[in-house]
């Protein structure tokens, strides 16, 4: 398996309209982890001007999908099982980061966490398990 790269990761972003629409690039990668940088997009306002909560769940569902291509590579299949949030504050009309990790690479389950932050305000943490898939294995 070669190494995943922010070029690889920024590339799949762009390939795929769900994960193009979050308005993402990839800022920092490591082993079992992926931080991306969010920009501010006005579609994405609640009433009020605050960024939408789905908003953050997605970048933290796809920050984690690429910490774990780091470590199973660019053809890895594997989606999520699930995810819980708790929305530790919000942002207004601004971008902001989401950085995953993997915490546990089981043989069926890999866990992990992901936070958003707006510079150094926390505005959410996440828990994810992701099934382990083969790539071209059918879903179910």
């Amino acid at each position: 398996m070669s190494p995943v790269t922010i070029a690889d990761l920024d590339e799949l972003l762009s390939a795929n309209e769900f994960t193009r629409r979050l308005g993402a690039s990839v800022k920092a990668l490591g082993e079992g982890e992926c931080t991306l940088a969010v920009r501010y997009q006005p579609e994405h306002d609640r009433p009020g001007g605050m960024v939408s909560g789905a908003l953050y769940m997605h970048a933290a569902d796809v920050a984690f999908w690429f910490a774990v291509k780091t470590r199973l590579g660019l053809a890895d299949a594997s989606v999520t099982s699930s995810m819980t949030t708790a929305f530790l504050g919000s942002a207004r009309r601004e971008g902001f980061e989401c950085r995953a990790r993997v915490l546990k690479l089981g043989g069926r389950l890999i866990y992990g966490v992901a936070e958003c932050t707006a510079g150094a305000r926390p505005l959410t943490h996440h828990t994810l398990t992701y099934a382990r898939r083969e790539a071209g294995a059918p879903p179910g």
